[in-house]
């Protein structure tokens, strides 16, 4: 179930965004992964644990200076730092224990990152498409 929401989550943002306009501002993603990676030190917070508070700080700012350089350099960097996103939540409890993070949250943000960083190369690819027709 978790899954579903979060892939449902993730278009229902990334078409808000759009239609809005949101997304024509180049800091909207890089914005969204930096909350993306910043939930696991929240949920450490939340525990009160401080081991995993700093275990989650080291993975967290690797990905706001992802998020960082896909906003000065290209957004590729962005739909990069979204997937590997998805693939940190799938080792997660393997390579950190977090006693806050609820059970679900990891399926959740999986499914989450993927299916944003898929909207957001969309995006990329068909907006570079239609400016150069």
């Amino acid at each position: 179930m978790e899954f579903a929401i979060g892939i449902a989550a993730a278009a229902a943002v990334g078409i808000f965004a759009t239609v809005i306009g949101f997304d024509k501002e180049r800091s909207f993603y890089p914005v969204v992964l930096i909350v993306i990676a910043t939930l696991y030190l929240l949920f450490a917070a939340m525990a009160g644990s401080i081991g995993s508070l700093i275990a989650e700080a080291i993975p967290a700012l690797a990905f706001v200076a992802l998020a960082a350089l896909g906003f000065r350099k290209t957004p590729w960097l962005v739909v990069a730092g979204l997937a590997l996103h998805g693939v940190f939540d799938f080792f997660h409890a393997a390579l950190i224990a977090n006693p806050g993070v609820p059970v679900w949250w990891p399926g959740w943000c999986l499914a989450y990152d993927v299916v944003a960083a898929v909207y957001l190369a969309a995006l990329i690819f068909f907006r570079r498409t239609s400016h150069a027709a």
